[in-house]
């Protein structure tokens, strides 16, 4: 395992990272279960684990708090909020209200007296970045956070938070955790060069593109993944920009082959090879899926092997635009960019 500064905080992460939000109904994944895919990373070096309230309605944390009691201050661990908990509208968003009431919650569950990392799940149109820093300042002060980032948030986002935390003397975003694989790679153009620029570490989430670069997913097989139960629209071939994923995905396999790689293997590698990138968040819903994610632990890809992925899938493409999830408001709300 490799181990890296996170952005500019001192902490050192390990270049894998344990994303947990297959545990519980989500990924149909028992305590049990959990727990020993918890063991099994830490195991194997890992040391965050990020998990966030949303996930299967807290139970991911509940499960969380579990596997890691009696070991918590080995593990560097991060959550989230923002989402939606339940039909209260006042239940989501980056408020001080609902931020304050949905650490405590978070922190019920985790078992724990403090997380290390807590990020804002998505930028909240509504509310400024003032109240929101403002509140997770506070929260940091009183030891329950030691550090907060941001998730999924658009290049101009990140710039215009740190802008506010500057102008207002608050403290910052010192994460950025945006969905990163290399079938969508649009965060290059934009996001991570902003990373780079403010030293901002950075958890990439999806690197295996849900389940795309995982090898169970070929030309002439039925798709039978988890995720495609509950998404079938994004799996479906007929779609024109499934099938551009499907059409890489066996050209990326040749090449997998041919550098002696799985495809896992050259996923991970390709993520984690970014200078900008600090860790790429894995989120195995089984044992063997952890075991396999692992093996690309020490995996580093060679130029030859970058630059053929360059061929088949450009710089900065998403190779499924559609699916995006920092997409400016304004591109999906016709109502916001007509006068």
């Amino acid at each position: 395992m490799q181990y890296r500064a996170l952005g500019r905080t001192g902490v050192q992460v390990s270049s894998l990272a344990l994303g947990a939000m297959n545990f519980g109904r989500i990924g149909r994944t028992t305590q049990e279960e959990a727990t020993a895919i918890v063991d099994a990373a830490l195991e194997g070096g890992v040391n965050v684990i990020d998990t966030a309230d949303a996930y299967s309605a807290g139970e991911s944390e509940e499960l969380v708090g579990k596997a890691i009691a009696g070991r918590r201050d080995d593990i560097v661990l991060a959550t989230k909020a923002y989402l939606p908990m339940g039909d209260e509208r006042n239940h989501r968003g980056g408020s001080r209200r609902w931020l304050v009431t949905a650490l405590d919650d978070s922190l019920r569950r985790l078992g724990v007296d403090h997380v290390d990392l807590y990020q804002v799940h998505r930028w909240d149109p509504a509310t400024s970045d003032e109240e929101t820093l403002s509140a997770l300042t506070d929260l940091q002060r009183a030891g329950k956070i030691r550090y907060f980032g941001s998730s999924t948030f658009p290049a101009y986002r990140v710039v215009q938070a740190q802008w506010a935390a500057r102008e207002h003397h608050l403290g910052r975003y010192v994460t950025e955790q945006p969905a990163y694989s290399i079938l969508q790679r649009g965060i290059e153009t934009h996001v991570l060069p902003v990373t780079e620029e403010y030293g901002l570490g950075v958890l990439a989430w999806s690197p295996l593109a849900s389940g795309w670069l995982s090898g169970a997913i070929r030309e002439g097989r039925e798709v039978t993944t988890n995720r495609s139960a509950f998404m079938p629209q994004r799996f479906d071939t007929a779609v024109p920009s499934n099938r551009a994923k499907l059409d890489a995905v066996e050209r990326l396999a040749r090449v997998a082959d041919e550098a002696g790689l799985t495809l896992i293997q050259l996923a991970l590698g390709f993520v984690t090879a970014h200078p900008a990138v600090t860790s790429a968040l894995i989120g195995p819903r089984t044992l063997d899926h952890l075991r396999s994610q692992l093996t690309a632990a020490d995996t580093v890809l060679p130029a030859d092997v970058l630059d053929a992925i360059d061929t088949i899938v450009p710089p900065g493409t998403d190779l499924a635009p559609d699916e995006k999830n920092d997409t400016p408001p304004s591109l999906l709300d016709p109502a916001l960019r007509r006068r």
